[in-house]
């Protein structure tokens, strides 16, 4: 594939997670309009009640609910951020991502979490989201995504304090939230075979040499800085 169709079909792929990441956020607020104007009751109704079994399929709602205003403007900026930086090499890849997010998130809240509270909030996918951008590119050996997962991590490095137990907020999301995207990072890695498309040489361990160089050049060329 020639290196101008390969920039198109990423720039595509961008556009594409721009847009998702778009529509996900308002459908967020026009909920958060909806659960306020009805004094939160979709998060009572809908948000993860623990180790209630009639309640487990509600870890599928609860990430699209929050409990204030507060809490939703906090949870838009990194989820946006998170989420489009997760999303823009391929929107497919993303979904899956997400869903595996969303299910360690929520089975991990509501094994684990005091059985007299109710959990709503992206939050867990914003750790979850943040935890898949820092080892991508690790486990893809894409040098552009490591780049970008040491600039988050510095840059965003107050969000792990969001992963230690704290009263009053729903720390076990966060936890396992983070977790599944790590794991995300490693079951949907690239697995390209060496030498194909584009993809890292076999013989490529993440080491700064010319070959390495090249390869980081190539990658800002394919994204059309």
């Amino acid at each position: 594939m020639s290196d101008g169709r390969t920039a198109e079909i990423m720039i595509a792929e961008a556009k594409k997670a721009f847009w998702v990441m778009v529509g996900f956020l308002a459908l967020i607020w026009i909920l958060q309009v909806i659960n306020w104007a009805t004094g939160y009751s979709l998060s009572y109704n809908y948000g993860i009640r623990p180790w209630s079994p009639e309640r487990l399929p509600d870890i599928v709602s609860a990430p699209l609910l929050h409990w204030s205003w507060a809490h939703v403007e906090g949870n838009s900026g990194p989820l946006f951020i998170f989420g489009f930086l997760a999303a823009y090499r391929g929107v497919r890849r993303f979904l899956g991502v997400s869903a595996l997010i969303a299910v360690t998130s929520g089975l991990g809240s509501w094994f684990t979490a005091d059985a007299s509270t109710v959990g709503a909030g992206a939050s867990g996918l914003v750790f979850g989201y943040f935890g898949y951008v820092l080892v991508r590119g690790a486990f893809d050996r894409h040098l552009i995504d490591i780049v970008i997962g040491l600039v988050m991590g510095l840059c965003f490095a107050y969000q792990f304090a969001g992963l230690l137990p704290a009263e009053g907020i729903g720390w076990q999301a966060h936890v396992f939230g983070f977790a599944g995207g790590i794991l995300g990072g490693y079951l949907f890695r690239d697995r390209r075979l060496p030498g194909k498309g584009g993809g890292a040489a076999a013989k490529d361990t993440g080491a700064s040499t010319p070959g390495s160089h090249s390869a980081l050049l190539k990658e800002i060329e394919d994204l059309g800085l």
